[in-house]
């Protein structure tokens, strides 16, 4: 079946963000760094502002199960844009040649409803978009959730057999396989157009 629709997540293959980029000169200190992120701002406690909880409430939360890392908590969002260093020029090179094609672009991520704005109003590749972005934080529900899919699916009347689905997460991939999307994993030696080319993309 001809590919259509052409589906990126952000973090990861549009947009370069990681808590490292703050903490590294906070903590000065990556051995302790490494356990606050691991042990206290671990990835699952941050996935729960992703998929609706505000980040006051998630903060709180956390200071009351650590009140010792209480001050490197509340640094976490009150400096989250500086944990979004940049773009991923490669990645949205081939973004911006998409739009001059005839595929329909969609975004589907897994990002705060809260933080999400900062990065649409500072990044002008999300206009290419034309605002069809499903954001976790506001659906409420958090990839790989298949449902979320289905909220894509469903509102821009896709059919997955038509759309190509671009992550940095395996499980991601995984997910959008077994629903019947074309798929691409992300890694740090991906070249997005040649994948993209292999599966009959035409630029």
């Amino acid at each position: 079946m001809e590919i259509k629709n052409i589906i990126f997540d952000f973090g990861g293959v549009l947009m370069d963000w990681n808590p490292r980029y703050f903490f590294k000169d906070y903590f000065n200190d990556d051995e302790k760094m490494e356990y606050f992120l691991e042990n206290v701002t671990q990835s699952a406690w941050n996935q729960e502002q992703d998929r609706g909880r505000s980040l006051s409430e998630g903060t709180e939360v956390q200071v009351k199960k650590f009140p010792d890392w209480e001050k490197e908590i509340r640094a976490y969002y009150d400096n989250w844009t500086t944990m979004l260093k940049s773009d991923i020029p490669q990645n949205v090179e081939v973004l911006r040649k998409l739009a001059k094609t005839h595929y329909h672009l969609f975004g589907l991520t897994n990002w705060s409803e809260e933080t999400f704005p900062y990065a649409l109003e500072n990044y002008d590749f999300f206009q290419l978009f034309d605002g069809k972005i499903v954001v976790s934080g506001t659906e409420k529900l958090i990839k790989p959730d298949p449902e979320i899919w289905y909220v894509l699916l469903e509102r821009y009347n896709l059919k997955p057999q038509e759309s190509v689905f671009i992550d940095d997460s395996l499980k991601n991939i995984e997910t959008a396989r077994s629903l019947g999307f074309e798929t691409v994993h992300i890694t740090t030696e991906t070249n997005l157009e040649k994948e993209l080319i292999d599966l009959g993309i035409q630029f």
